[in-house]
């Protein structure tokens, strides 16, 4: 009996100690993620604005939600997030073919990781402000190369309501390319070479080396970078706050920015968070949706 005493007191203090180390980690949890959730769904059901105060608050029902469906500006938004997810296949394809060249075919592998891993590491304001300057429609110095080049009306890139977009994809393209290249690295470092001295005594082209024994294997480190990706292609913020503002003309306002500029400056807070709540279910949607089909593609 005193033995078991002993251990249980034992195993009590060694369960109380593992809770104090997770206890932060839980709190932090808590109290800026599942609280904030839990707020905005309650919110998104008010006319609120923080300036006002809750004394203030107006139960409005699911007015705000109806009120999406009219407003013109947030379906564009959420549009224009659908159209960023391009971003992440095209930033996969460059990031897995960068990764197979240099863990194969290039000397200073190390030198070309951090070559590309700056931008991804670097202030996305100052990278967003050297692109403002880049393409500046009338000083910038890619269209003045193009005029030197006899360009008569060179793009007018982020001041072109039908062109800015495609600008901001390019710069998300550009800043992720480094990041999952190096987690393709990491992930072909990890395939035994064994498999392609065999497929080399099969007389198997580096082609089929590469959609038989590279893709599949990469296929775990495929599902995370492609399921982090659509995540961070909705919360895109900071760029389209630096480099365009939404402009012009909201062509590159996204669901993000569209909230942001609902609940700070038109002092909107339920109508921010209705959004909020329609972005969530949206993010889970896609996120099951990949989790589900990841199944009949992803070999562990």
């Amino acid at each position: 009996m005193a033995g078991n005493a002993r251990k249980s007191s034992a195993q009590w203090r060694e369960d109380f100690a593992g809770y104090i180390f997770v206890g932060p980690m839980v709190l932090g949890l808590f109290v800026f993620t599942l609280f904030p959730i839990i707020a905005s769904f309650l919110l998104s059901f008010t006319n609120w604005n923080f300036v006002a105060g809750f004394s203030k608050t107006k139960f409005v029902g699911f007015d705000n939600f109806v009120k999406l469906i009219h407003d013109s500006v947030f379906v564009q938004s959420l549009t224009n997030n659908l159209i960023l997810l391009i971003v992440v296949p095209v930033t996969l394809a460059f990031s897995l073919l960068l990764a197979v060249i240099i863990n194969n075919s290039v000397y200073w592998k190390d030198v070309f990781k951090i070559v590309y891993f700056i931008p991804y590491i670097s202030s996305i304001v100052a990278v967003a402000i050297v692109f403002q300057v880049l393409f500046h429609p009338s000083y910038g110095p890619i269209n003045q190369t193009l005029q030197a080049l006899g360009v008569a009306n060179p793009p007018k890139w982020i001041a072109d309501s039908d062109v800015a977009l495609y600008c901001v994809m390019g710069l998300m393209v550009w800043v992720n390319i480094g990041y999952n290249m190096i987690i393709f690295i990491a992930g072909l470092q990890s395939i035994p070479r064994d498999l392609y001295e065999a497929a080399d005594i099969d007389g198997a082209s580096k082609w089929k080396q590469f959609f038989g024994i590279t893709v599949p294997l990469l296929s775990p480190t495929t599902f995370f970078l492609l399921v982090t990706g659509i995540i961070g292609s909705f919360k895109v913020f900071d760029i389209i706050a630096v480099l365009t503002g939404g402009g012009p003309a909201n062509s590159t306002t996204v669901v993000v920015y569209r909230l942001y500029e609902t609940a700070f400056v038109n002092l909107q807070s339920g109508y921010a968070s209705a959004m909020a709540i329609v972005l969530l279910i949206f993010v889970l949607i896609v996120t099951l949706v990949q989790w589900f089909g990841q199944r009949k593609w992803v070999h562990y």
